[in-house]
């Protein structure tokens, strides 16, 4: 919004949300949706995702920059029609010798436990002196324990 010296006026009309919905996001009352990030795109086709989305990088993508740095401009605009691949390669099981090692590796650093002090205050002991009921038809019970 800085970067294009729009207003958050101005800018929410661009990404064609309402202004209430952008102050909000900008008081940490409310999360960016991704929708609001596909609006942004959309309107910015020359901002870098990664920046957007992480903090990485540069925030705009340079003509000729790597396919990384955004959404290529043949790819589908509904984000329903977008799909990711979480599917990984199998690993080997990992073998008991692997975590020995593992740990072996790793250093651990000892810590001492704190000692604190505390201080024994002598107070009278208190005693219930009274306890009282209240119900909803404006009605109570007072309760006094035996001596």
């Amino acid at each position: 919004m800085e970067a294009q010296q729009l207003t958050q006026q101005n800018f929410a009309e661009k990404l064609n949300i309402s202004p209430a919905s952008l102050s909000s996001i900008f008081n940490d009352r409310t999360k960016p949706t991704l929708n609001h990030v596909d609006a942004i795109r959309k309107s910015f086709p020359n901002i870098n995702l990664d920046w957007l989305l992480y903090g990485a990088g540069e925030m705009f993508v340079t003509p000729g920059g790597s396919s990384n740095d955004s959404v290529p401009s043949n790819s589908s605009s509904n984000p329903t029609d977008l799909a990711l691949d979480f599917s990984e390669p199998q690993a080997a099981p990992l073998q008991v010798s692997d975590f020995q090692q593992s740990r072996q590796q790793s250093t651990y650093q000892q810590h001492k436990p704190e000692i604190q002090q505390v201080k024994i205050i002598n107070k009278a002991e208190r005693k219930i002196a009274e306890i009282r009921i209240f119900y909803d038809d404006q009605t109570w019970e007072t309760f006094v324990p035996k001596k």
